[in-house]
């Protein structure tokens, strides 16, 4: 399984082999939540033919990792929940969204939940608005802007290796608001890989980590952790 979870091979699968792994990876990830709406299903399975569509024309995925969406991008974007589910009501913003992670998964699974997903270029916030309005998102907004620009508030902050640690915290304290909504206090949850023992250092009192392997079987999550700063 971890083989075919993996296509990046120098020699391209036909057509029909690379539907039938990604077929099987969203049959992974449909089993690590199996109470699925129907709407939710039907998002799901819309992804992979309008982000491969998309990334024929604007490269928001590696060309030879779009075959592993469902795993190394929206399974991986979930993680987020794995830290905290977040209450129906809250606001979310994702800095650094690309085309869409971890802003659209998190979408799909958490409708009552408003995410707002920034990024500072714009072919990449064009994809992934083109995406939800595809799949008939109704709780995500765009702005194509740094995050430096963006004033609004909102109850957390959520990105996926966008940048050090210590700088994300700096850029996005502004953006915290002060009412609770949650079972954690408001903040940041970032995805994260590798060693992280240093940048987690400055905020060693208050931060906290969790590995993704601990949650998901698949090899690709060895090395993930999801990381929480109360601001």
């Amino acid at each position: 399984m971890e083989n075919q979870t993996n296509p990046t091979t120098d020699n391209p699968l036909d057509e029909a082999s690379q539907l039938s792994i990604v077929n099987c990876q969203l049959s992974i990830l449909k089993g690590y939540f199996p109470n699925l709406t129907d709407t939710q299903q039907t998002q799901l399975d819309a992804l992979y033919p309008l982000y491969a569509d998309w990334n024929a024309k604007i490269n928001v995925i590696s060309r030879k990792d779009i075959g592993n969406l469902y795993l190394h991008h929206v399974l991986h974007s979930l993680g987020i929940m794995q830290m905290l589910r977040f209450t129906d009501g809250s606001t979310v913003m994702d800095v650094g969204t690309g085309g869409g992670f971890p802003g659209i998964p998190l979408a799909i699974l958490l409708p009552g939940v408003q995410f707002h997903l920034v990024d500072s270029i714009g072919k990449k916030i064009k994809v992934a608005q083109a995406v939800a309005e595809a799949i008939g998102l109704q709780n995500v907004t765009f702005r194509h802007a740094r995050v430096e620009e963006e004033k609004t508030k909102f109850d957390f902050v959520v990105s996926r290796a966008v940048m050090p640690l210590a700088d994300l915290v700096k850029l996005v304290s502004k953006n915290i608001q002060k009412e609770q909504h949650n079972a954690l206090p408001n903040g940041l949850i970032c995805l994260k890989g590798g060693e992280l023992q240093h940048e987690i250092l400055p905020f060693r009192n208050k931060a906290v980590s969790i590995d993704l392997s601990d949650y998901y079987k698949e090899a690709y999550f060895k090395t993930k952790k999801v990381v929480y700063v109360p601001l």
